[in-house]
C-alpha cells in the first residue's frame, strides 16, 4: 500500500483528546485538590518552574517523571495517586487516596502535600479543596451528614448523572483554608464514573474561582470609570460654548482616551478569561445532569443566585468600558471638527487680512512706480538738456522752452518702457 506523509502534529493532536483520562475511584476515598497561580502575568509565566516543582514532589516518593514537554501527569506516589495538570494560568495537583479520615474534612488530610514543598510553590494558592467520597447511606443519614458538615444557608446538594451520586457543598472556605465537598456514591456505579464526578466537582470549583478574578478587576475600575464619565460629559457639553478653548479640550480628551485605552489593555485579558471560565463552569454543571434532591437548591441554582450576578457585573463593566471608549472617540471627532472649523475661520480671516495687505501693497507699489517715472524722467530731461540747449541756442530758441519741450516726450517714453517691462514680468 502506498504511504503518505503525515502532518507533523497528527499524532499529537489525536493523543490530546485522550491525554487527560478520568481517575478510577471507588468509595470510600478522598481527594485533596490544589490549584496554584502566579500573582501576576500567569499566562506568560516560565512553565519550566511548574515542571520543576512537580519533579520535586515526585522525587520525594521516587516516582518517575512525565515525558519532556508534557502538560499533564497521572501516576503513583507512594500509597497515593497524583494527577497534575498545567493550564493557561494555573497548575492543579490532585492527590487521591483510599479510605476516609474518621473526622470528616480533617485538615490533616491535606498533609499529603509536604509543608516545605507547598512553601516552595512557584505561585500562590488560588483554591484548594477536600473532597470526601462515601457510599450512599440512607436518606436520613445522608441528610444529617450534609446538615452537620455544611452551612445551611449556602449548601447546594443534588442528585447527578441519573442518580449515580449525590453531591453537596457550600462553597465556603473552612477553618483549614479549604473548600469542602461530599460525594455520596450509589451502589453499582463504576469507578470511572466516580472519578468523573470528583473531577467535575474540582473543575467547577476551580473555574468558578478563576472567573471571580474578573469581578475583582471590574470593581477596581468602576470608581475611575465614573470619574471619566463625568469628565467626558463636561467636555461634550462644552462643544457649543464659544468661551471655551476647544484645542485645550481636545488635549484633555486625548488624555482621557489614552487612559481608557490603558484600562482596556489592562482588563481585556482578564475579562476575556472570565467569560471563558464562566462558560466552563456552566458546561461542567450542565453535564452533571442535576436533579433536585431533598428539596435542596441545586448547584445550578446556587450559581444562578450567587455566581451569575458577579459575572453580569463583569460583563457590565466590560461593556461600559467599551462604550466609554467609543464615546470618547466620537467626542474626539466632534472636537476635531470644531477645532478645524475654528481654524478655518481663522484662516479665512488671515486670508482676508493678507488680501487687504496685498491691495495696500499694490497701491503703494503703483505710487512708487509713479514716483519712479517722475524721478527717471527728471534725470533723463536733465541729461538731454545738455545736448538740446546748445542746439536750441543756435536757432534762437530759449533754453527754458527747449527744456520744457523735452518733458512730455521723455515722461511718455519712460512710462511706456516701464509698462512694457511690467508686462514681460507678469507673463513670465
Amino acid at each position: 500500500m502506498a504511504t503518505i506523509q503525515d502532518h507533523e502534529l497528527r499524532y499529537a493532536l489525536a493523543n490530546e483528546l485522550h491525554a487527560r483520562p478520568f481517575p478510577a475511584l471507588s468509595a470510600p476515598c478522598f481527594a485533596a485538590y490544589l490549584a496554584v497561580k502566579r500573582p501576576t502575568d500567569a499566562a506568560g509565566r516560565d512553565r519550566a518552574e511548574d515542571v520543576a516543582h512537580l519533579h520535586a514532589l515526585l522525587d520525594r516518593f521516587g516516582a518517575a517523571h512525565p515525558p519532556e514537554g508534557a502538560n499533564h501527569f497521572f501516576g503513583e506516589i507512594g500509597k497515593y495517586r497524583l494527577k497534575w495538570e498545567q493550564h493557561t494560568e494555573f497548575v492543579t495537583y490532585t492527590i487521591f487516596g483510599d479510605g476516609n479520615a474518621a473526622r470528616p474534612f480533617d485538615p490533616a488530610v491535606f498533609d499529603v502535600f509536604p509543608a516545605d514543598w507547598l512553601a516552595a510553590a512557584p505561585g500562590v494558592r488560588i483554591t484548594s479543596a477536600l473532597i470526601r467520597v462515601e457510599e450512599r447511606p440512607a436518606e436520613e443519614a445522608m441528610r444529617a451528614r450534609i446538615d452537620e458538615w455544611f452551612v445551611a444557608e449556602s449548601v447546594a446538594a443534588s442528585s447527578v448523572l441519573d442518580g449515580a451520586a449525590v453531591i453537596a457543598g457550600d462553597f465556603r472556605i473552612d477553618a483549614g483554608g479549604h473548600m469542602r465537598f461530599a460525594v455520596f456514591v450509589s451502589p453499582g456505579i463504576t469507578e470511572r464514573r466516580v472519578g468523573r464526578i470528583v473531577q467535575r466537582v474540582s473543575e467547577i470549583e476551580t473555574y468558578k474561582t478563576m472567573s471571580m478574578l474578573g469581578l475583582a478587576r471590574a470593581r477596581a475600575i468602576q470608581g475611575r470609570l465614573g470619574e471619566i464619565e463625568d469628565e467626558l460629559s463636561g467636555m461634550v457639553s462644552g462643544l457649543g460654548r464659544a468661551d471655551v478653548s476647544h484645542e485645550t479640550e481636545l488635549k484633555d480628551l486625548l488624555q482621557v482616551s489614552a487612559e481608557l485605552e490603558s484600562l482596556h489593555a489592562q482588563t481585556s485579558f482578564r475579562f476575556g478569561a472570565t467569560a471563558a471560565y464562566e462558560a466552563l463552569v456552566s458546561d461542567r454543571v450542565r453535564v452533571m445532569r442535576e436533579e433536585r434532591w431533598d428539596g435542596r437548591q441545586t448547584w445550578h441554582e446556587f450559581m444562578m443566585r450567587r455566581f451569575d450576578p458577579a459575572m453580569r457585573t463583569v460583563k457590565s463593566a466590560e461593556r461600559r468600558l467599551e462604550a466609554m471608549a467609543d464615546r470618547a472617540m466620537r467626542a474626539g471627532d466632534l472636537l476635531r471638527t470644531r477645532v478645524d472649523v475654528d481654524r478655518s475661520g481663522q484662516n479665512q480671516k488671515l486670508l482676508e487680512s493678507m488680501d487687504r495687505r496685498a491691495q495696500l501693497q499694490l497701491r503703494l507699489q503703483e505710487t512708487v512706480e509713479g514716483l519712479s517715472v517722475v524721478a527717471i524722467s527728471y534725470y533723463a530731461v536733465s541729461l538731454l538738456a545738455y545736448l538740446v540747449v546748445p542746439l536750441a541756442a543756435r536757432f534762437g530758441i530759449d533754453k527754458g522752452w527747449a527744456t520744457a519741450g523735452l518733458v512730455l516726450p521723455v515722461v511718455l517714453v519712460v512710462w511706456l518702457s516701464g509698462r512694457a517691462v511690467k508686462k514681460r514680468l507678469i507673463h513670465k
